[in-house]
């Protein structure tokens, strides 16, 4: 099920978007996301979050700002088992279109959200790491 955030989740969510950042981030350093905790806690309570939950287990979420995906993270044990997919598509249904940054070096986000039906659009340096990352675009008109 999917549904909106409470602030019951926030350590969940916390645990699930730090461990998934140096999961799948190993080219930037882990106190890059670790440093940046504190920020991520600050912002949830006024942010637009969706968690998918089975079993009361949460199994991952989305935030969003507007139409701009801020994050969309599945526990690593939960991942390629549809939750990603899930998640956009409920956020598909409020959203005529939905963009996001990508690192490029993260390949196997790339080859998600492609399949998904989003296109690049642009490519530039992330002023925070250093790194490349893809600026995707996705419409509900395909």
């Amino acid at each position: 099920m999917i549904r909106k955030f409470e602030v019951s989740d926030t350590e969940q969510i916390i645990n699930i978007w730090l461990n998934g950042n140096i999961e799948t981030h190993s080219f930037i350093p882990p106190v890059y996301w670790e440093k940046n905790v504190l920020v991520l806690k600050q912002q949830l309570p006024s942010a637009e979050i969706y968690v998918y939950e089975e079993d009361d287990v949460l199994k991952g979420f989305i935030g969003l700002k507007g139409d701009y995906v801020a994050g969309i993270f599945v526990a690593k044990i939960f991942r390629s088992m549809g939750v990603g997919r899930a998640l956009l598509k409920y956020a598909g249904q409020f959203h005529r279109c939905l963009f996001l940054n990508v690192y490029v070096k993260n390949e196997q986000a790339v080859r998600f959200y492609q399949r998904e039906g989003f296109k690049i659009v642009s490519e530039k340096t992330d002023k925070n790491t250093g790194e490349a990352e893809y600026t995707m675009l996705w419409n509900a008109a395909g």
